[in-house]
């Protein structure tokens, strides 16, 4: 699955996030000054934010694309030393890309973030009356808003473009590395299956799973200083009263608890769904047998099978029941939970609709990320079977007793 797209792939991934969390240290403790050097400065501390389109071509942002492609340069050339591999150039390569177009489109959130309060502070003016708002003043705040959306719209195509063609080259290093085995593998339950469709379903799988989690990293690290800054307006929060960086301890306090809350909850469903998968293998298979052999799938087995099939269902069903309460609750009061945060702040009349904005916007990409385990829940689920399918082949190839899970009975489950 991995060794066929990536060069050591367990080394790899493990220099990966040891070089990317050194990278990050080095911007945040330093390295996002050094563009001074080469008349990329950043600009000063009491500067107004730079609002709209331009701020992707302002020289901080200009300094951060040379940085990492220095940083990536490094890396992929050791690697190349290390282990060349025939894929090289669109698993190491193209995996920088990917991750570089999503930190694109986490900035794009950012610079909405930041258009938020100019423009709903000019909002606030307008309907309070405070001051004389011209339309002119609404129509360029539109165009700036506009030409960040353009940009995001540009940078998603060609993202999801591009990832396409990642992961069908992924797909197509699997197939040739399954198919180069084929005399080996020919004679395991469903080899055909596993070679075709599950290797497509991995692939495709990954790219759900891995571009969500590449996303919900970036925008937490996007998103946290932010919010660290935005704390300084907000002093006291309900029962707790005055803590400091009040709105970065609640959003963190309150992602952690519900990711913990309902993975508690639904303890039991990954379980469930993967056996769910399993019964309804079971069942196709007698049914393709029976395709070829008339002495294969009777209607007394068939009806079998079946059985344990909606035994297996209705049990999954039962057990979605509170945990789709505890989960929908949850949902709900996180849709205002900013709001009761800020309650305090709202009363004493310490912000401005703009930053009010900014400020809800800001928590709630924050929890968003933390969310990332509740919200991938059923693609995890399902990667997990297939995963288990694509490694009894792999144990097959390497000489390996396959694990007792792919040979097991299914039973319904209780």
């Amino acid at each position: 699955m991995f060794k066929s797209f990536f060069p050591s792939p367990r080394a790899f991934f493990s220099s990966v996030l040891i070089w990317s969390l050194l990278c990050v240290l080095v911007w945040f403790f330093g390295g996002q000054d050094w563009g001074q050097h080469i008349g990329l400065p950043n600009p000063p501390a009491d500067s107004p934010p730079i609002i709209g389109v331009s701020v992707f071509w302002s020289k901080p942002f200009l300094w951060f694309y040379v940085y990492y492609a220095i940083a990536t340069g490094l890396f992929a050339a050791a690697w190349w030393f290390i282990s060349p591999h025939k894929w090289f150039a669109w698993s190491v390569l193209g995996s920088a890309l990917i991750v570089f177009l999503t930190y694109y489109s986490v900035q794009v959130g950012v610079a909405v973030n930041a258009w938020y309060g100019p423009f709903y502070d000019l909002v606030q003016a307008a309907v309070a009356k405070s001051r004389p708002v011209t339309a002119d003043e609404f129509w360029v705040g539109i165009s700036q808003f506009l030409g960040i959306a353009l940009v995001y719209v540009v940078i998603r195509a060609l993202m999801l473009f591009f990832i396409n063609h990642y992961v069908f080259r992924w797909r197509t290093a699997m197939n040739d590395y399954y198919v180069s085995f084929w005399p080996k593998i020919r004679k395991v339950e469903g080899a055909s299956q596993r070679v075709q469709d599950d290797t497509m379903r991995f692939a495709n799988g990954l790219e759900d799973l891995g571009t969500s989690l590449i996303d919900s990293v970036m925008t937490l690290i996007a998103f946290l200083p932010i919010l660290w800054g935005y704390s300084q307006y907000v002093k006291e929060i309900p029962l707790f009263g005055e803590i400091p960086h009040a709105l970065t301890i609640t959003a963190l306090a309150w992602a952690v608890f519900g990711t913990g809350f309902l993975a508690l909850i639904g303890i039991r469903l990954p379980g469930l769904e993967f056996r769910n998968q399993r019964v309804e293998a079971a069942y196709r298979k007698e049914l393709v047998y029976g395709e070829d052999d008339e002495g294969r799938a009777d209607p007394m087995t068939l009806r079998e099978l079946f059985t344990v099939v909606r035994k297996n269902y209705f049990v999954l069903y039962f057990n979605y029941v509170y945990f789709n309460v505890g989960r929908f609750l949850y949902l709900q009061t996180d849709n205002i939970f900013a709001y009761i945060i800020l309650v305090p702040t709202l009363v004493s009349g310490t912000i401005t609709l703009g930053l009010l904005n900014q400020i809800t916007n800001a928590m709630d990409q924050v929890r968003n990320s933390f969310q990332y385990l509740i919200n991938s829940w059923p693609s995890i689920v399902r990667m997990l079977s297939i995963y288990k399918r694509l490694q009894a082949l792999e144990s097959v190839i390497e000489g390996k007793e396959v694990e007792s899970i792919n040979l097991e009975q299914d039973q319904p489950a209780q």
